[in-house]
C-alpha cells in the first residue's frame, strides 16, 4: 500500500516511516523543509510538500494513497484551542478526500480526554470539558458517519524512547532547574504510557485491519505508572532530593506543567490486543527512564 503520512518526521511519524516500510508499505510523507525532505528520502520514503494549514496539500496527499494516518499536530500548548480546532479541520478534510473510495483513514487521539478516576477502555468517550483536543474525536465521528473508514488511535500522556521532547522530558528539566524531583500528595496519580516503538506498530496493524468507520484503539503499554515512581527515578538520576509537595506547593513548582503532572488516568489496551493482535514488547516508561537516554541527552 501507498500511505501518506503527516507527522512523518516528528517522534512518532519517524518510527511509523520504518515500521511500514519494513512491513513492505510505500510511504508519502508531508513536510515543510528541505531538512524534512532530506530525512523522509534518507528513510526510504517520498516527500510531499505542504503543512496542517495547506488543506489543498492534504487533499492530494490523499488522493495519491491507499489510506492515510494522521500523527500531525502543533504541540505549543500556549495555542492549545487553535491548534485542537486545526486538527479538527485536518480530519475533515482528509475524509472527505477518501469518502467513497473504502481506503483507512487512522487519526491521533489522546486517553487524557476520557473519564478519570477509574479504568478506562477503547469504548470510552471523551467527556466534555476544558480541554479542546476533543475536536479530533468529533472530527473523526463526522467523517466516519459519511462512511470513511476512520480509526482513532489513543495515545496516552507519555509516549517514550530515545528523542522524546515531550512529557518526560519537561519533568526532567524542571527538576534540573529547580533542584528537586516533586510528586504532590503521595503521589498516587498515575500516568499511562507507551513506548514509541510499540505505537507505531499499532499504527501499522490499524492501517492494514482496516475497521469500521468509528472505530478507537488504544496504545497503552503501562496502565498507569505511578508518578511518584517517576519523580524517584528523576530524583535518583539527578542525584537531587525528592519531595512530596502539597498540591498549591506543587502548582507553583511545575508552573504551566501543573495540570499535566497531576493527571491520573488508568486506562487499558486489552480490546486493542484482541483486535489487532497487538502487544507491546518494548521496554515500560520505568525501564526505559533508568536505562534509556533521557538523562545523556539533557
Amino acid at each position: 500500500m501507498r500511505i501518506f503520512l503527516t507527522g512523518a518526521t516528528g517522534f512518532i511519524g519517524s518510527a511509523i516511516v520504518q515500521e511500514l516500510i519494513n512491513a513492505g508499505h510505500e510511504v508519502l510523507g508531508l513536510t515543510r523543509s528541505e531538512s524534512g525532505e532530506k530525512s523522509l528520502i534518507a528513510a526510504g520514503a517520498q516527500a510531499h510538500w505542504g503543512d496542517l494549514n495547506n488543506l489543498d496539500s492534504l487533499k492530494s496527499g490523499a488522493a495519491a494513497s491507499d489510506g492515510v494516518i494522521h500523527t500531525a499536530f502543533n504541540h505549543d500548548f500556549s495555542k492549545f484551542k487553535e491548534n485542537s480546532d486545526t486538527d479538527g479541520r485536518v480530519i475533515e478534510t482528509l475524509g472527505e478526500a477518501l469518502a467513497g473510495s473504502n481506503r483507512p483513514l487512522i487519526i491521533t487521539s489522546g486517553i487524557g480526554l476520557l473519564p478519570k478516576g477509574r479504568l478506562v477502555n477503547e469504548q470510552d468517550m471523551p467527556v466534555a470539558g476544558p480541554n479542546p483536543r476533543i475536536a479530533s474525536e468529533i472530527a473523526a465521528d463526522a467523517v466516519a458517519e459519511r462512511g470513511v473508514r476512520v480509526s482513532v488511535v489513543r495515545l496516552p500522556p507519555s509516549v517514550h524512547g530515545d528523542g522524546d521532547h515531550a512529557f518526560v522530558p519537561m519533568l526532567i528539566r524542571i527538576a534540573r532547574e529547580k533542584g528537586i524531583s516533586v510528586y504532590e500528595g503521595e503521589g498516587l496519580n498515575r500516568w499511562p504510557a507507551v513506548h514509541r516503538l510499540d505505537a507505531a506498530k499499532l499504527f501499522r496493524l490499524a492501517l492494514e485491519k482496516s475497521a469500521p468507520g468509528g472505530t478507537r484503539y488504544h496504545g497503552v503499554g503501562d496502565e498507569g505508572v505511578l508518578f511518584r515512581d517517576i519523580a524517584e527515578i528523576i530524583g535518583h538520576r539527578l542525584h537531587i532530593p525528592v519531595v512530596s509537595q502539597s498540591k498549591e506547593e506543587a502548582a507553583t513548582h511545575f508552573g504551566s506543567f501543573a495540570h499535566f503532572a497531576a493527571m491520573d488516568i488508568f486506562a487499558s489496551g486489552k480490546i486493542t490486543g484482541e483486535k489487532l493482535g497487538w502487544y507491546p514488547a518494548q521496554p515500560g516508561l520505568l525501564e526505559d527512564l533508568e536505562n534509556g537516554s533521557y538523562f545523556s541527552a539533557l
